[in-house]
């Protein structure tokens, strides 16, 4: 155990104050001006659109990227965050903040269940349980009343903040989605630099050594399954909101692909890896979808291009040739 955690305090005391070295407290503030400013110049529904994925790529990176554990099944946790969220936003008329943490509460939930059936296992075996797992989940979706199976939840209001703060304007609505983006951010930063984050890297590194320090490697498997999913949860929770609906596309398994995706681009293990990818990912989808089913044909290039010239991913390349951890 000492070997980590002074690895942890000696990491802790080079990054500085709230465990940020400088290169990432420049990433953070570039990031909150890039959210302040890019509503003056680009459509704010898109921007949230971009903002909901970025939150969901985090939290597929906490799992994959930090504790190495690759889940085809993510859609599970951001569909039913969206499912829940709009249901109890629409037949309960609950305020946009509680409906949300039902959602985020309810992804918590399922990944607690999930992950404690998955993490038995690893590597292909592993993503294999968890995308078997996901499309009970979507069958679940398609039979379940509340969810209204192929139509979905539709015309989902956006319920005052705190009962009394109209999110119905869409600059309104940015300010809210950007604040839980930051705050989900922020949280996922202090999760993998704090020592329990450091114990998760030494499992993804070397788990039969973290398990021989004493190490109880699955409890931390779990916890972080279940932090990543309820993260999903919310992130679906906020795409639903935005749109006014919930769908069967959101727990598809093609929802845990584009995660993969966004995050690999990125890259892995990386702090802003998730967030430029989803902002690629979704500007592909929103300004090629004039071309139809080439949007898809794009994608796939530029992410065999990506693997081909950018094994690490564009910001893990980037960090690799400036030497800075981003």
């Amino acid at each position: 155990m000492s070997v980590i955690t002074s690895s942890a305090t000696g990491t802790a005391a080079r990054a500085g104050r709230g465990g940020y070295t400088r290169p990432q407290l420049v990433g953070l503030l570039v990031l909150v001006v890039a959210i302040v400013v890019a509503p003056l110049v680009l459509y704010p529904v898109f921007l949230m659109n971009v903002l909901a994925a970025a939150l969901f790529a985090c939290a597929f990176n906490l799992l994959i990227g930090y504790v190495g554990l690759l889940s085809f099944g993510h859609a599970a946790f951001f569909g039913m965050g969206a499912y829940v969220t709009a249901w109890t936003a629409k037949t309960w008329g609950l305020s946009a903040e509680l409906s949300l943490l039902l959602g985020g509460l309810t992804g918590a939930g399922l990944g607690l269940v999930l992950g404690w059936l998955a993490i038995r296992r690893q590597g292909i075996y592993f993503a294999m349980i968890t995308l078997a797992l996901a499309q009970m989940v979507y069958f679940f979706c398609v039979e379940a009343p509340f969810t209204g199976g192929e139509d979905g939840i539709q015309q989902v209001p956006r319920a005052p903040l705190f009962g009394v703060i109209s999110l119905n304007d869409d600059r309104a609505m940015y300010i809210f989605v950007a604040v839980i983006f930051l705050a989900g951010f922020l949280l996922i930063h202090r999760i993998v630099h704090s020592p329990f984050g450091w114990v998760l890297k030494s499992i993804r590194e070397n788990e039969p050594r973290a398990t021989s320090l004493g190490y109880r490697t699955d409890d931390y498997k779990l916890i972080a399954f279940v932090l990543s999913a309820g993260l999903a949860g919310v992130a679906g929770g906020l795409k639903a909101l935005v749109f006014g609906i919930a769908t069967l596309t959101d727990v598809l398994y093609t929802t845990s692909g584009d995660v993969v995706l966004m995050t690999l681009l990125g890259g892995l293990g990386t702090i802003f890896g998730p967030v430029t990818g989803a902002l690629l990912v979704k500007a592909m989808e929103n300004y090629l979808a004039p071309f139809g089913a080439w949007v898809t044909v794009t994608q796939g290039a530029v992410f065999i291009v990506c693997v081909l010239l950018f094994r690490r991913g564009i910001i893990g390349e980037l960090g690799a040739l400036l030497k800075l951890d981003l």
